[in-house]
């Protein structure tokens, strides 16, 4: 009995060891009860991951809000064409909500679960903000230019074939590579950014175009044009910094495997923020503003003036001389024409023609009678020396 009491004993103590080692790499402001994969979350030690799970929070709420002040204001939006922007815009924030809902999956440990979210999500949410913002720029392109514009339909379907490419390659890539090929082991950093080539594409093209939009005659469509601009051009720049860090830089300053997933959430998180401050509330300012007669073309303002200046002048010249039309009331209230119009209207073509002249007596040196129905003067003359 005493032999098998200090059999166990050994055992005993070890898993009391292991137990108070495993208390003891619980990080601070954690748990004891919580897995290993949610430190980043709550770890006081490691402040990176409670600071970008705040900030994606309050991205998460400030979006719902913008959609429903989206959804709000869409009734008391006057402008048809402005309207027509509302689906793609719906699209846009729901594509941003999933980006920082998508910083949670990079701030949580690396596993088989988040590995496959990680490599499908990234890709399909971005592929859905900046097929909208393209879409949304070829729009511009034809209003900037015409003062028309596709119908939201074809914008929404322009929307969902580009986001469609992105999944089909996401899926592609976690069935062939992740799931058949390498079934325990997790993405390389030179595959996730291989992944985005697509989205850089999309990025590129989008950048491009919303330069052509500061062209046109309709001015009040280039700020809409200005606010993809610079929305593009610090999406971009967030792209670079982020994709030399993940590839290189970390490995350069010897933080590979730990700074991975803070560069990467970091990239989210500022590329969300980025999407609402630069693009969405500018446009929620913009698209309910009245249309401005100095925003039309100015070549169309000025022969358009002209235009019902010659016809108020003409109808006034009209309806002064015309002399079938009666006239009940004041003359003097009726203002009158600056100058006579060299059409037709303006010498009173209802008038009738002088095309006869009076006949004057003239003595002639042999006087003869003319019949009474004949000569109507002659008769006159002689009924007076008749009296």
């Amino acid at each position: 009995m005493n032999m098998k009491i200090f059999s166990v004993l050994p055992i005993l103590l070890l898993l009391s060891i292991d137990c108070k080692s495993a208390l003891a790499t619980v990080p601070r402001g954690c748990g004891s009860n919580l897995q290993s994969f949610y430190f980043n979350l709550c770890d006081l030690d490691a402040v990176w991951g409670i600071v970008l799970e705040a900030v994606a929070a309050v991205g998460i709420v400030i979006t719902l809000i913008l959609i429903m002040v989206l959804l709000g204001i869409t009734p008391f939006i006057l402008d048809q064409r402005k309207k027509a922007c509302v689906p793609i815009q719906c699209i846009f924030l729901n594509g941003t909500l999933g980006i920082f809902g998508l910083t949670f999956a990079f701030i949580i440990k690396l596993d088989q679960m988040t590995n496959s979210t990680r490599l499908f999500l990234w890709g399909v949410l971005f592929a859905i903000c900046f097929s909208c913002l393209l879409a949304h720029v070829w729009r511009l392109l034809r209003l900037v230019r015409t003062g028309e514009g596709p119908k939201a339909c074809y914008m929404i379907g322009l929307v969902l074939i580009l986001t469609l490419v992105q999944v089909v390659i996401a899926i592609e890539y976690l069935l062939l590579v992740t799931f058949r090929s390498c079934k325990n082991c997790f993405y390389n950093r030179k595959d996730f950014v291989m992944l985005l080539i697509y989205v850089m594409f999309l990025m590129a093209l989008t950048f491009i175009l919303s330069i052509f939009t500061f062209c046109g005659n309709y001015r009040k469509w280039k700020k809409h044009g200005a606010h993809i601009f610079v929305t593009m051009f610090f999406s971009i720049s967030i792209w670079v910094v982020w994709i030399v860090m993940f590839v290189r830089g970390n490995a350069e300053l010897n933080k590979a495997p730990a700074w991975n997933d803070p560069t990467l959430s970091i990239a989210l998180v500022a590329n969300g923020w980025v999407f609402i401050l630069f693009y969405m509330l500018p446009e929620l300012r913009h698209i309910t503003c009245p249309a401005k007669p100095e925003d039309e073309p100015q070549e169309s303002v000025a022969s358009n003036q002209q235009i019902l200046g010659l016809k108020g002048v003409d109808n006034q010249v009209f309806f002064l001389e015309e002399p079938s039309r009666g006239f009940s009331g004041n003359f003097d209230n009726v203002p009158s024409p600056s100058y006579r119009s060299p059409s037709p209207i303006g010498h009173n073509m209802y008038v009738s023609p002088q095309d006869f002249t009076i006949p004057r007596p003239h003595t002639r040196p042999s006087y003869h009678p003319t019949p009474l129905l004949q000569d109507p003067y002659l008769n006159h003359q002689n009924r007076q020396t008749a009296f």
